[in-house]
């Protein structure tokens, strides 16, 4: 009896030994945020791209925080549209281990980029740009705005393809919940 009792105590040993992966609460999926997409967790193969500087930037420069990485372009009207609230988002959580990563896809001409900004009123996000489309191509970008959600060990939770209001009540308690993982 004891023969067959081991090999269920050790699993049962193994499976309370690991950590396992907090989930965000499925009702925390409202509003806005119904069409936030929760993945199973992985980490990107290409996480580099083009910094503010013009200088090769990686996301584990965010080591440690969550980040929401989100891809635009300066021909994407939506994107226009939910800039301010990108903003808004990094200014109201920005303190509290959030990082808001905006990446332009594809080819833009700097100064594009750095009008963009400003019709938009965008004084706090950084301009990076994938100029060659290598991490939003790996991470499976399909349409403008893209954005992904990253736990702070670099590892993509969530994504959300299209628009969506980043400052609204239902985003900030969503993304509260992923803070507190």
């Amino acid at each position: 009896m004891l023969r067959k009792l081991v090999p269920t105590l050790y699993g049962l040993a193994f499976a309370l030994a690991t950590p396992a992966l907090a989930e965000v609460e499925p009702g925390l999926f409202t509003g806005t945020m119904a069409k936030m997409e929760p993945l199973e967790a992985y980490t990107p193969a290409i996480t580099t791209f083009v910094g503010a500087d013009g200088q090769l930037a990686d996301l584990s420069m965010y080591h440690g925080q969550v980040v929401v990485l989100n891809f635009w372009a300066t021909w994407c009207a939506p994107c226009r549209e939910e800039m301010p609230s990108l903003q808004a988002l990094q200014e109201a959580m920005g303190d509290r281990d959030l990082e808001v990563v905006t990446v332009a896809f594809g080819r833009h001409n700097p100064v594009a980029m750095e009008k963009f900004w400003a019709d938009t009123g965008i004084t706090s996000l950084p301009l990076h740009i994938d100029p060659a489309s290598e991490m939003a191509r790996g991470l499976g970008v399909r349409g403008l705005p893209h954005t992904f959600i990253l736990d702070r060990d670099g590892r993509i939770l969530a994504q959300l393809i299209g628009e969506a209001d980043w400052d609204a009540q239902e985003t900030l308690a969503l993304l509260e919940a992923y803070l507190e993982q």
